[in-house]
C-alpha cells in the first residue's frame, strides 16, 4: 500500500511541477515576444498593412516531404532569415521576394544571396512601405578541409546576419566576396568545359544570360542551362548526375577557407550561422572546428520538421539555433516556400538577444569612424544599408547627426541610444554638416 501510495504521490507531485513549469514557460515565451515585438515595430513608424488573405497549402520542401504553410499571427512576427534573389541564384527581385514575404505574414527577413550584397537596398526600399524589417545578410561559400588539403575539402555555406550600418571594415568583407565572384566565373568555364568532354555542350553567352547582367554564375545557372538545352529533364537530375560535390562536371571555385570565413564575419559585426548542414559528408568535425573560430548557430529548423540530430549538435557546441526556407522561388513543388519554417519564439529570442550586442557595437563603430574621418565612401556605404535613402522626401539631412539618429531610431532601444558612447557620437556629429555636393564640413 505505501507503495502505491508514494507513486501516486510521486506522480502528483510531477504533475504539479508541469504545471509550473508550462506557467514560467509561457511567461517567458509572453516576455521575449514582448521584447521581439518592441524592435520589429521600430522597423516602421506606422502601423504596417495587414498581410493579404493567404489560405493554407501544400508543398515540399527539397527533400519531397509534404508540410503545411499557414499564415503566420500578427501578433507573433514570423522571421524568415535564409532566402535569396536574382542577384545570386534565386528566381525573384528583392523587391518580389518582400511582397511575397508580406503575403505570407513575415515581418522580419533576412535577405542571404550568395556572396553578394547588392540585393540588400533594393530590399529596404520594399520593405519600408509595408513595416517589413531587413537583416542585411549574405550566404558566403567556402570550403573545409580538416588538414587544409584540397584533397579533402568539402564544401560548406556560412550565413551572416549584420546591423542596421552593415559590416565594420566593409572593404574587407567585400574583397572577400569579389573574390569569390570572381572565381565563379573561372569555375562555370571549366564545368562548361567539362559538359562539353561529356557530350553535353553549353553556349556561355547562353548562361551569362540565365545568371543576369553582372551576376556571377553559379551551379544552379548551370543546371538550368542543362535543362534549357535539353540534356537533361529537370534540375534535380542536372545537378544528381553532374553537379554535385565532386560529380563529373563538378569544379572548384575561389572560396577561402571555412573557418576563416566565420573569423571574418565576427570580425566585421555580423552573427555566423552553418548552412544546412544536413548537406555535410562530415558535419561533427567542421561544427567542431568552426565553433571554436567564433561560429554563433546552425540552421537546425526545416520545413520537414526533420532537425532532432543537429539540434542535439547544437546543444553539444552551444550554437544558436535557426533555419529559413532557403527559397529561391523556382515555384512547383520541390521548394519550401518563404516563411515556411515557423521559429519558436524562444529559439528567435535567443537569437536576437546574442545579435543585438553584436549590432549595436558595430553601429557605434561605423558611426564613429565616420564622426572621426568624414568621407563621402563612408556616408554612402551607411545609406546603402539604412533606410534614410528612402525618407529623403520626408526629411533633408543637414548634418551627420541625423543619420546617426535615423539609424539609432530604427535599431536601438531607448536605454542604447541614450548610452554615454553613443551620446558623444552624435554630438560629435552634430558638427558635421553634409553641403548638397556631399562634401562635408566641420562646425
Amino acid at each position: 500500500m505505501n507503495g502505491i501510495s508514494n507513486s501516486k504521490r510521486e506522480r502528483r507531485r510531477k504533475k504539479r511541477t508541469n504545471k509550473k513549469n508550462n506557467r514560467r514557460t509561457t511567461a517567458e515565451q509572453a516576455a521575449a515576444l514582448r521584447w521581439i515585438g518592441e524592435w520589429v515595430s521600430l522597423a516602421s513608424s506606422s502601423p504596417p498593412p495587414p498581410p493579404q488573405p493567404c489560405p493554407p497549402s501544400s508543398v515540399s520542401d527539397d527533400f519531397q516531404v509534404s508540410v503545411t504553410r499557414r499564415q503566420s499571427s500578427p501578433e507573433r512576427p514570423a522571421f524568415e532569415l535564409h532566402l535569396h534573389s536574382f542577384y545570386s541564384d534565386g528566381y525573384l527581385s528583392p523587391s518580389a521576394l518582400v511582397e511575397r514575404a508580406h503575403r505570407n505574414g513575415v515581418r522580419v527577413l533576412a535577405l542571404t544571396d550568395h556572396d553578394t550584397l547588392a540585393g540588400i537596398p533594393e530590399a529596404l526600399q520594399a520593405a519600408y512601405k509595408f513595416g517589413i524589417r531587413i537583416i542585411p545578410g549574405v550566404e558566403i561559400s567556402a570550403v573545409f578541409s580538416p588538414r587544409r588539403e584540397s584533397a579533402s575539402e568539402e564544401p560548406v555555406h556560412i550565413l551572416a546576419y549584420y546591423g542596421s550600418c552593415g559590416p565594420v571594415g566593409f572593404e574587407e568583407l567585400d574583397n572577400c566576396l569579389s573574390s569569390i565572384r570572381d572565381g565563379r566565373y573561372t569555375r562555370a568555364k571549366t564545368m562548361l568545359s567539362k559538359l562539353k568532354s561529356l557530350n553535353m555542350p553549353l553556349k556561355w553567352e547562353h548562361l551569362v544570360k540565365i545568371a543576369g547582367n553582372g551576376v556571377a554564375p553559379g551551379r544552379l545557372h548551370v543546371a538550368r542551362a542543362m535543362v534549357e538545352a535539353g540534356h537533361v529533364e529537370n534540375l534535380k537530375q542536372a545537378f544528381s548526375r553532374y553537379l554535385f560535390d565532386g560529380g563529373p562536371a563538378y569544379a572548384r571555385g575561389n572560396e577561402p577557407h571555412a573557418e576563416e570565413v566565420v573569423k571574418l564575419i565576427c570580425q566585421t559585426g555580423g552573427v555566423a550561422a552553418l548552412a544546412h548542414p544536413w548537406a555535410l559528408k562530415s558535419p561533427i568535425p567542421i561544427i567542431r572546428s568552426l565553433k571554436a573560430a567564433g561560429l554563433h548557430g546552425i540552421e537546425v529548423y526545416r520545413s520537414d520538421g526533420k532537425f532532432a540530430a543537429f539540434s542535439d549538435l547544437a546543444d553539444t557546441y552551444g550554437l544558436l539555433k535557426l533555419g529559413g526556407s532557403d527559397y529561391h522561388g523556382r515555384g512547383g513543388h520541390d521548394e519550401s516556400d518563404l516563411g515556411s519554417v515557423n521559429l519558436p519564439i524562444l529559439t528567435v529570442y535567443e537569437f536576437m538577444k546574442l545579435a543585438r550586442p553584436i549590432w549595436c557595437n558595430a553601429i557605434r563603430d561605423i558611426l564613429q569612424s565616420l564622426a572621426d574621418a568624414p568621407s563621402d565612401s563612408k556616408l554612402e556605404r551607411i545609406l546603402k544599408f539604412g533606410r534614410l535613402k528612402y525618407l529623403k522626401g520626408e526629411m533633408s539631412p543637414s548634418c551627420c547627426k541625423d543619420i546617426a539618429d535615423l539609424c539609432y531610431s530604427s535599431w536601438l532601444t531607448n536605454e542604447e541610444k541614450q548610452s554615454i558612447e553613443f551620446e558623444a557620437i552624435r554630438c560629435k556629429l552634430s558638427d558635421i554638416v553634409i553641403h548638397n555636393s556631399n562634401g562635408f564640413q566641420i562646425l
